[in-house]
């Protein structure tokens, strides 16, 4: 039945192995999903350690550049041990701060790079190493371009990657003799590493802007869904209160016909009685043609006997159906192939005002609609009841038949359970729908008379 997603079979897709094999794709997820400004990388992720993991990669990625710098250019570069300490903690330690701020975080790092650069310029053995940036200060550089990546959008990116040329231009002017210079591959690997982790962040803006607009339309959908819906319940309603109406207006024209002798001023009564009858059905009649204007009746539900196709036609001259039609409704689906078993009380369909009457076959139409649409050569029973108070509507089926054949994703046309809401709504009940534990699927409705026929009158 439509709408039922819990009553399928279980989806392979959700076993353990399918979902450890697409741990590497959710993260993937994860890694596309933007963070908005001042948000820390993958704030948003579903998972707490997913959310702690940038702090935890830069930290070790820290703890390890900042000895390894230190002791490089203390040992290799023969700098000076001050100045080495002091530059292994700024090119190291600002990397913490790009989990939340990337772009102070940059401006920090290729600071200390720079002055490095310079001081590195004057030690004692750096011919035959690699200048204006050495490895682990590469490293530290690349792990940033990655955060950046992540988060900047791409003018920013595009602004990073030129000004590191541009510093690597500058200070090639200074390059001591015999070093091997490393300008041009920062200058490739940090445009490489931008543009990849660029494009995943385009893609996950894309995406995310995709997901809005998709559930935008899909609320969209539901709203014009129920619009139909009350729409084609107000058309039929106008039969059930047109019917009152006229039998209203006859009833106050042949008074005086009817009972002769009647006073002057009781005639005038019945004639204005007659007058406003007439007018509330020419207004009645306004509002339908309102009603219809939408393209002859486009609001009418997924069920096989909609109201009114439009003006002039011939469903809109056959009287509205009702519980005594029930019994018609299970017979032409159990031609169609359809197991049905009906269990119809006797007097139910004279014991319920109109509305209430139209609201029961209409609820038993869309129900089997949907049994035929969702679980073909389920066994299915239908049954009608009443009391002094209520009129009792269930519909149960069973899982569809082995060898039937199911439309996969098929979802009709949204109008079942949202047509079947406002029904009983409008007659003041309850309505009760659900899976089965063995598979099946069960409707239950609880339509008041009480209620009912004072809203139909």
């Amino acid at each position: 039945m439509s709408d039922r997603d819990e009553a399928c079979p279980r989806d392979p897709r959700t076993t353990p192995p399918a979902r450890a094999a697409r741990a590497p794709m959710r993260f993937t997820v994860v890694l596309r999903t933007p963070a908005r400004a001042a948000e820390p990388l993958f704030a948003r992720a579903p998972k707490a350690w997913q959310r702690v993991l940038p702090y935890v990669v830069l930290g070790i990625c820290v703890l390890s550049l900042l000895p390894a710098t230190i002791a490089v250019l203390t040992n290799d570069y023969k700098a000076g041990g001050g100045w080495a300490g002091a530059l292994g903690v700024a090119q190291t330690v600002p990397l913490l701060l790009a989990v939340t701020r990337p772009l102070p975080a940059w401006v920090l790092v290729l600071v200390a790079d720079t002055v490095g650069a310079v001081v590195l310029t004057h030690a004692d053995k750096v011919a035959g190493h690699a200048w204006p940036w050495t490895p682990m200060s590469i490293v530290g550089y690349l792990a940033l371009m990655i955060c950046l990546g992540l988060r900047e959008s791409i003018r920013t990116l595009i602004g990073v990657w030129l000004v590191t040329g541009a510093v690597g231009v500058v200070l090639g002017f200074f390059e001591p003799d015999g070093v091997t210079t490393t300008a041009a591959l920062l200058f490739v690997l940090s445009g490489s590493f931008l543009a990849v982790t660029g494009a995943l962040r385009g893609v996950g803006d894309a995406q995310q802007r995709i997901a809005e607009q998709e559930s935008i339309s899909e609320a969209e959908r539901a709203r014009r869904t129920l619009l139909e819906e009350r729409a084609r319940i107000a058309r039929e309603l106008h039969d059930v209160v047109a019917h009152h109406m006229s039998v209203i207006t006859v009833q106050a024209d042949s008074a005086p016909y009817r009972l002769p002798g009647m006073a002057e001023p009781v005639r005038e009564e019945f004639a204005a009685i007659a007058a406003s009858a007439r007018e509330s059905l020419s207004e009645m009649r306004r509002l339908l043609t309102v009603l219809r204007s939408d393209g002859n009746g486009s609001g009418t539900g997924s069920g096989d006997g909609g109201a009114a196709a439009g003006p002039g036609g011939a469903s809109e001259l056959a009287p509205q159906p009702g519980i005594g039609r029930i019994q018609q409704l299970v017979e032409a689906t159990v031609r169609a192939g359809q197991p049905v078993e009906l269990s119809l009380a006797a007097g139910a369909e004279r014991a319920a005002p109109p509305a209430v009457d139209l609201s029961a076959y209409r609820i038993v139409q869309e129900a089997l609609a949907n049994v035929v649409r969702h679980a073909p050569g389920a066994e299915t029973r239908v049954s009608v009841t009443h009391d002094a108070e209520e009129v009792l509507v269930l519909v149960v089926n069973g899982p569809a038949a082995r060898d039937a054949v199911v439309e996969p994703g098929a979802s009709g046309t949204g109008h079942g359970l949202v047509g079947m809401q406002e029904r009983v709504r409008l007659t003041g009940g309850t309505l009760d729908t659900g899976p089965l534990p063995d598979g099946g699927f069960r409707v239950a409705a609880r339509l008041p008379l009480n209620d009912a026929s004072e809203d139909a009158s």
